[in-house]
Formats: C-alpha cells, structure tokens, sequence
C-alpha cells in the first residue's frame, strides 16, 4: 500500500505566502520517506505538467491525487468552482493522478457559527456537489471524493449521512477530523465502508480536544494549541483503522497528514519521517 503525504503537514494552506516553497515540500517528503504526495493547494506547484512530472521523477514520487477547498455554502460561487475543477482535473490526468478530493471552506463561516447553513444554503451545496461529480467524473474519467471538515457544514455524522443520502459522491475519511467532536472513526467506517473511497489518516490530542468539547477553547485555537497531534500519540487508534483497511482489502490513497502546533518541538520534516516510521511498524 503506498502512503502518501500532502502539503498541509508544512503547514501549506495556499497557493502563496508559504514558509515553504514547493521544490523544498517535495524535496523533505522525499527525504521522510514518502513515495507518493497530493498536489496542495492549486497554483502552489507548477501547473506544467511537463515540468512538475520531471521534478516528481527526480524524487522518485508519485502524485496521488489533489484536495481542494471551496466554499461550497456560496451558491454564487458554483461557475468559478467547476472552471477550476476543469483546470486542476487536466492537470492531475496529464501526471496520471486518478483522485480528486472537494471539501468545504471552513473560513467562510463567521466565529461561533462555523459550518452553518441555512436550508437554501444546504441546497446549494448539495447542488454543486453533484455538478463537481458530473464534471470531474463524468467529463474528466477521475474519482471525486468529499472530505468532511471541522468547521464545516458537513463535519458531523449527520451532516455526512445526509450528503450520502442526497448525492452519490463517496467520501474522503479523515480520521482525525471524524474523532474532533468524539465521534468514533472505526464505527463509522464499518458503516459506510463502501462510499470510502480515499483515506486521510490525522490523530486528535484528547486533552486538547477535551477543552474544544468543554467549551474553553476554539475551533479555530485549537490547531496552534497541537490537537491535531501525531499519530502514535492520539485518540485515535491508528493500528485498527489499518487492520481495518487491511481487512476489507482497500485499494484508495492513504495520505498522511500532520497539522503542526505552534508550540512544536519538531519540524514538519521530523513529524513526517516520525508519522512514517509508525506507519511502517504497523506494516511489520
């Protein structure tokens, strides 16, 4: 099974303003021991594909696929998504990548009411999503996948059942997203095993998440404060999920990813190399 990474885990969010530039991401995923990477945000690496398919042969990588993040509770905005996803899907066929991931936007949202929409805004989203499904799969032959998110309107199991139930789009798991509001990843999973298409594996700090749940901490300040920890040091029981995949023979992306706190002692580098070495012993 390849595991992957993405640019998240050096804290690469957007297209620009990034500590880390993209030859520098792909050159310590490389050196983590990685052999396959998402795309990041589109715009942040070249969008020649000679030139980007030259640069990932060097490191010896393979590109999964891409996740990108829109603001799906803006109806407004569905003709600028779609002329996006035509651009990002051309660009991930020339380079043989076969996955694409949408997720919503959680800085849409105002502070303490993130992920809210109203019953015309669900519509909306609804509505996109099956356009996005038509477009990228139907016109572009990839997978598209839906990533529900912290801070998101769909994030809880609800909000996740209620998207299956209205479109056909499969999902990309996220762990550590699922386990933020002590939701039980692993049982969800059993659940809904057949709409997974495409795994991220992110582990949740209890403590940090206690205080989320508890009310004395943010969404938004949890990240810097670490609750998105590693993955041998979490809540989330890692080896099970992979037991799991194991068992029901699995065959999508499994992308690791690494939100950094601001307090960390590691580099992302380090944290990536670690997330592997754990990996790898659960391989063993």
């Amino acid at each position: 099974m390849l595991i992957g990474n993405a640019p998240c885990s050096w804290g690469i969010a957007y297209p620009t303003g990034n500590r880390y530039g993209w030859e520098q991401y792909l050159d310590e995923v490389a050196a983590a021991g990685y052999r396959g990477t998402e795309l990041g945000p589109f715009g942040y690496f070249p969008k020649d594909a000679a030139r980007l398919r030259d640069e990932l042969a060097k490191r010896d990588l393979t590109l999964i696929g891409a996740t990108h993040v829109h603001t799906l509770g803006d109806a407004a905005s569905a003709g600028a998504f779609l002329a996006t996803l035509d651009d990002l899907s051309r660009l991930l066929v020339e380079l043989g990548a076969r996955h694409l991931v949408i997720m919503d936007e959680s800085n849409f949202y105002p502070a303490g009411r993130e992920g809210v929409l109203d019953e015309e805004g669900w519509r909306g989203l609804v509505v996109m999503v099956r356009a996005a499904q038509a477009r990228v799969e139907g016109e572009h032959g990839l997978k598209l996948s839906f990533h529900p998110h912290v801070g998101t309107a769909v994030e809880r199991e609800a909000q996740i059942d209620r998207l299956l139930g209205e479109t056909d789009i499969d999902l990309c798991f996220d762990t550590g997203h699922h386990a933020f509001w002590g939701q039980d990843p692993l049982a969800y999973m059993e659940k809904v095993f057949p709409r997974i298409a495409y795994m991220h594996l992110k582990n949740v700090d209890p403590g940090v998440r206690a205080r989320v749940l508890g009310g004395e901490l943010s969404i938004a300040a949890s990240y810097g404060e670490g609750v998105m920890c590693p993955l041998p040091d979490g809540a989330v029981d890692i080896r099970a999920v992979m037991a799991l995949l194991a068992a029901r023979h699995f065959s999508g992306p499994v992308v690791v990813e690494q939100d950094v706190a601001a307090n960390a002692s590691e580099t992302p580098l380090q944290l990536a190399a670690r997330n592997l070495a754990f990996m790898r012993d659960i391989s063993a």
